[in-house]
């Protein structure tokens, strides 16, 4: 491998470890996301030949940090030729202190970026878009699908919410702790959709992306440190209950492997142990949440030696609980799922199918991938092919993909 591809090679993985984090960093600095997210490619596409020439940085983050905002203001200084703002705002930033200290850009910069795109005076439906797309680095195709609209409106709303942020001088901080509550089932949200895109991306080859997970978890301790409540320990708890099974998803090839047939001697033990902790700790507040709720159900299946053995009465209970405190389509899925296990395959069935004759679900390929399964086990072959293959035409991930063509495989 030549000098240029090894240099190239560190910092592309530079680039998937830390290019969100940086990027927080320099809208923290520049206090323009447009001007950030160019002056740091710029500073990428510079690394891959100083790297190369002189080696890599002793503090990569730091030097990326430092050499996107020169080139920021370099860029600022060139359009002083024609908006006198410009100048002023270059002379403001040479005046900041002139490399970052590895202080201020310490882990919790993307949590700052996190509760800026969470700000109230931003239309609602644009937050969560709009942190998944700067603090995440996903596509608006990506997150378009996840909320189940066209790109083009997810687009829109990023580029209005951007302008808000910038005309509206909106601070680049973590709120005061009286204004916390009024943006924290924003953050909470987005924190749990950013870990769900990791755990089972939307799309391509790869079942899951380790490193958003991971950072889901890491954000949500932050911010269980910053404000100790019952539903931020139980978000935190879901994550980790969940993110334990991860070695246990897929086979050396990559391929998915359901809940009942994983090997559950690969489960994460340790963040069980700790999942199972803040999950008591949660309920015993008294405070219910419906990610402690459902992080009570992820618990029973952690605690249970076999899918079998799984306590499923318990786990309908907890669902009728969550049910009327917190309705939606998924979580009635999602009982019916579990009812199926305890009172038969019929008995989810019908819930599933009242759910998709009210016109819900439609385009959700767990809905129809679940309603085959029942089929299958009812002897319904012809049904369950064609549950199958509506579920089919709506998954867009690789391994999902190939686990639904086996299941009709089986079926002839």
């Amino acid at each position: 491998m030549s000098a240029a591809d090894v240099a190239r090679a560190q910092v592309e993985a530079v680039y998937r470890q830390d290019s969100r984090r940086i990027l927080a960093t320099l809208i923290g600095l520049l206090g323009d996301f447009d001007l950030a997210e160019e002056a740091m490619h710029e500073a990428f596409f510079i690394a891959v030949d100083r790297w190369q020439r002189d080696g890599v940085p002793a503090n990569p983050r730091a030097w990326l940090v430092s050499t996107g905002r020169f080139k920021a203001i370099d860029a600022l200084r060139r359009r002083a030729r024609f908006d006198r703002s410009q100048a002023q705002l270059a002379s403001m930033l040479e005046q900041q202190e002139q490399d970052p200290s590895e202080e201020e850009m310490l882990a919790d910069d993307r949590l700052r970026l996190i509760f800026t795109c969470c700000h109230p005076a931003l239309a609602a439906d644009a937050q969560v878009p709009l942190t998944l797309r700067e603090v995440c680095d996903l596509t608006t195709e990506q997150i378009a699908r996840a909320f189940l609209q066209r790109p083009a409106t997810i687009a829109q709303r990023i580029v209005r919410a951007k302008a808000k942020i910038r005309d509206a001088r909106i601070a680049y901080q973590v709120p005061a702790l009286n204004e916390l509550p009024e943006r924290l089932d924003s953050v909470l949200r987005v924190i749990y959709l950013v870990f769900n895109e990791g755990y089972s991306a939307s799309s391509g080859e790869n079942l899951m992306q380790r490193e958003l997970t991971d950072e889901a978890i890491r954000l949500g301790r932050l911010l269980l440190q910053l404000l100790p409540e019952a539903q931020v320990r139980g978000l935190l708890a879901l994550m980790l209950l969940q993110a334990s099974r991860q070695r246990a998803r897929s086979n050396a090839q990559g391929e998915l492997i359901v809940l009942d047939e994983q090997d559950r001697d690969l489960w994460d033990r340790a963040l069980i142990d700790e999942g199972c902790q803040l999950v008591e700790q949660a309920l015993r507040s008294g405070e219910l949440s419906a990610y402690s709720l459902q992080a009570a159900i992820a618990a029973v299946h952690a605690e249970a030696p076999s899918a079998e053995a799984t306590d499923w009465a318990q786990i309908v209970g907890l669902y009728d609980v969550l049910l009327r405190d917190w309705p939606s389509p998924v979580v009635e899925l999602n009982r019916a799922a579990a009812l199926a296990r305890r009172d038969g395959p019929q008995a989810g069935l019908a819930g599933i199918e009242a759910i998709l004759a009210r016109g819900q679900l439609r385009d959700y390929h767990l809905a129809h991938a679940a309603c085959a399964e029942l089929h299958r086990q009812l002897g319904h072959a012809e049904q369950a092919r064609a549950a199958w293959r509506q579920a089919l035409a709506l998954t867009r991930q690789g391994p999902e993909r190939r686990y639904i063509e086996r299941r009709l495989r089986e079926l002839g």
